[in-house]
């Protein structure tokens, strides 16, 4: 079993891996305009506002580690943290202004949940999400919340066949949830499973990696026209551009609600992308999202992530390469589509220091034509650190968290336990 400090950082850490060897329901979206051409530059473009809205400490009400991006429910955000010191994460709701108060605070005993990577999805005001370890077996749970804070362990996954460790959310189709677990299946490469909402769960697809095959997934599923798609960060073909040539440089897949998967596309690392870590999205008939690595050699072979679009055939370009200065580094969040423009974060780039002067993160965005523009550079400190969870906007202004930042609070350490924040663009 990974260690629980790794897990917490693990999309961090390959990330800030690959730097250090060089440079330091339905997600439908709106539609995009055509690309246009394929010249690549960065801009710095300051967003028009840029507020803190909240930040974490070691424990209690705001306990840290906000991982997963918020979701919103009539006007109030809700998140979950990974936590720090004596928890094992929270369930929180948020005003837009940064009113906050914790709804839930998990714990091993009773078989609880515990440690929640990903984030929520409401279904008709109840909130679902699973939590990386915890239940009968330690290996994760699938968990309701209501949003008055009582909380019902739907699924405690086995850690065997039936899956283990869920990364990813869950996503709503026809009544039924679905989602990815990172570990678990025949060969322990991960699942993807259905669980209902009186907790009977069903594995619909274990991976089983090699160039036959995506492993350890990690992103939320997305429902098009009744068929999923998903990536993983590993599987597929092989490379030593991808770092461990037999772990391969990551795919997007897809499967049918009756379990029948296929890999859509095989990532080959270099100037293509390599390991993806996020959800995509679609909108007007093609797929977006982002690769952690891969694309331009600035960070070194093994590149500093992209953003690509791919269609439902199979068809994938690279739309930008991030190039691990100004413009950032290392996207293991996914991407937005709002007015005619993708948005997303980077996890490292933008300014010096933090985490081994990889930078602090990025907030972006980006057009089809290749064009990105920095909307919102991470100072560390007082300030956020590291972006992980993808964005959400309301109302024209954007709500995202980070990882760490925000100060030396009690139990924090030098990194602080993260940040939520807003920025309108």
């Amino acid at each position: 079993m990974i260690t629980d400090a790794l897990m917490r950082n693990a999309l961090s850490l390959s990330v800030a891996a690959a730097l250090l060897a060089g440079c330091g329901g339905s997600q439908s979206q709106p539609p995009l305009a055509s690309p246009a051409a394929t010249a690549q530059h960065s801009l710095i473009e300051p967003a028009l506002s840029y507020k803190i809205l909240q930040r974490f400490v070691s424990d209690g009400i705001f306990a840290g580690l906000p991982i997963a991006g918020l979701i919103d429910v009539n006007g109030t955000l809700y998140g979950t943290t990974y936590g720090r010191a004596s928890t094992d994460g929270t369930v929180y709701s948020m005003s837009l202004t940064g009113a906050a108060k914790m709804l839930y605070d998990f714990h091993a005993r009773n078989h609880d949940g515990r440690r929640p990577w990903a984030g929520l999805l409401d279904v008709n005001g109840t909130l679902y999400g699973t939590t990386y370890y915890g239940g009968t077996s330690d290996a994760g749970v699938v968990y309701s919340i209501t949003t008055s804070g009582v909380e019902k362990v739907l699924y405690s996954f086995k850690g065997g066949s039936d899956g283990a460790n869920p990364i990813a959310g869950l996503i709503d189709v026809n009544g039924a949830l679905y989602g990815t677990t990172y570990g678990g299946g025949g060969s322990g490469k991960g699942t993807v499973y259905s669980v209902s909402t009186t907790g009977q769960e069903k594995v619909l697809h274990a991976f089983t990696g090699g160039p036959g095959d995506g492993a350890d997934p990690t992103s939320d599923l997305i429902d098009v026209n009744s068929t999923l798609y998903g990536t993983t960060p590993e599987g597929g073909v092989g490379s030593t551009k991808c770092g461990v040539p037999n772990l391969g440089c990551g795919t997007v897949y897809t499967i049918t609600t009756n379990g029948d998967e296929k890999v859509l596309y095989r990532f080959h690392g270099g100037s293509d992308g390599q390991r993806p870590f996020a959800a995509l999205i679609e909108s007007n008939g093609t797929l977006y999202g982002t690769t952690g690595d891969g694309g331009d050699t600035q960070c070194h072979t093994v590149g500093c992530g992209t953003i690509f679009s791919i269609s439902t055939a199979g068809k994938e370009r690279v739309l930008y390469s991030f190039r691990g200065g100004s413009d950032g580094a290392g996207p293991s969040s996914g991407v937005i589509a709002v007015n005619g423009a993708l948005y997303g974060a980077t996890n490292a780039g933008g300014s010096s220091g933090c985490s081994n002067n990889l930078g602090c993160g990025t907030v972006y965005s980006a057009n089809l034509s290749g064009g990105e523009k920095v909307l919102h550079v991470f100072q560390g400190g007082s300030d956020g650190e590291n972006p992980i969870g993808t964005l959400i906007e309301v109302n024209g202004t954007l709500y995202g968290t980070t990882e760490y930042g925000g100060g030396n609070a009690p139990g924090c350490d030098d990194l602080g336990c993260g940040t939520a924040f807003a920025l309108t663009p």
